[in-house]
């Protein structure tokens, strides 16, 4: 707790938590499905005047894909000899002397192809904007069609798990990465989503443990080093938490984010003048960053600077009015307290 002692602080404290809007966030829309590629239609030309002779009739060859409509194709595992059993016969009939219509083949695979590819990016979901419960179909039907076999699945098992994950279902989650990591023992960041989720769940040991792996096998995965930096952090363990930040800011020191969580080690070490420099770097980099601003104005307050702290509170609370709540003023006395992490 932190005590700020001038009634012309405590004023712009009052009027910058009284007066901040709240802020509505603007919820991620889902992304619009993809239209379906468009077919070719490949057919002869008309014969500008009539043949002196008689010809054959030609047999007209459509190669074309589903216009795909939002639902994914979930057709019968023998739906390339169902494709082929389409061949015509009589004279249209092109098979060769193996008895194979070598055309109707190359339209099969076409649309096998085709229907491949659509489940597949479904189920990686590159564009990052498909719904969780359609990544979950779509990595399913590849894992039931096998379009791939062997450890080359892990990432099927992996994009499912992240779509579980977004929907609340961590049990099916982790049985998922728990696949994945068996078939990619070596991805490291494999393990880091599973540390995620373990640490969703409240269990630090084995997000320590995942986090560990992921850092073993890729030193320089950042995410994980922040992620492992705010473990140590609530468990109290300081020092390491200062070391995995240091280390993160080291790789990526244009983040302000990575700034900002080491200022707020600097702060439960008490080093005020550690977290003002620290936060400053987060400021600079994200002149937006609420944290930022709070967390310095509570530094400065402990280094006794109530007029910088007074101006960094009322400049977070305009960033961000939740952080008002963490700001108690009783008479001419201001506490303020740390957020959560």
């Amino acid at each position: 707790m932190w005590r700020l002692a001038r009634c012309a602080v405590l004023a712009l404290l009052l009027l910058a938590a009284g007066a901040a809007a709240a802020q509505t966030p603007n919820p991620n829309a889902n992304g619009q499905s993809p239209p379906g590629a468009p077919g070719s239609t490949v057919t002869p030309s008309d014969a500008s005047s009539a043949p002196t002779t008689p010809t054959p009739p030609k047999r007209q060859v459509t190669i074309s894909a589903p216009h795909f409509d939002g639902t994914l194709p979930a057709l019968p595992p023998d739906e390339y000899s169902s494709c082929m059993q389409q061949t015509p016969q009589g004279p249209e009939s092109k098979q060769g002397p193996d008895g194979i219509d070598y055309i109707q083949m190359q339209i099969c695979e076409h649309q096998l192809n085709y229907e491949k590819h659509i489940i597949v990016e479904a189920c990686i979901n590159r564009s990052g904007n498909t719904a969780p419960l359609r990544v979950i179909q779509a990595c399913t039907e590849s894992l039931d069609r096998k379009i791939f076999e062997g450890n080359a699945r892990f990432f099927l098992f992996a994009d499912r798990a992240a779509a579980y994950f977004a929907l609340g279902d961590k049990r099916h989650a982790l049985d998922d990465y728990n696949e994945a990591v068996r078939l990619a023992p070596h991805n490291a960041e494999l393990y880091y989503s599973r540390g995620v989720l373990y640490a969703a769940q409240n269990d630090g040991s084995a997000a320590l443990g995942d986090f560990d792996t992921a850092l073993d096998l890729n030193p320089k995965l950042v995410p994980a080093l922040q992620k492992r930096g705010r473990i140590y952090q609530t468990q109290g363990n300081l020092s390491s938490a200062l070391a995995d930040y240091s280390q993160a800011i080291g790789l990526q020191p244009n983040a302000a984010a990575l700034w900002s969580e080491r200022g707020r080690v600097c702060l439960q070490q008490h080093d005020y003048a550690g977290a003002v420099r620290d936060e400053a770097q987060a400021i600079q980099l994200d002149p937006k960053s609420a944290q930022a601003h709070f967390l310095r104005g509570i530094a400065f307050s402990n280094l006794h600077d109530s007029r910088n702290a007074s101006g960094d509170i009322k400049s977070a609370v305009e960033l961000d009015p939740s952080l008002a709540r963490y700001v108690t003023i009783s008479g001419k006395t201001a506490s303020l307290v740390l957020p959560p992490l």
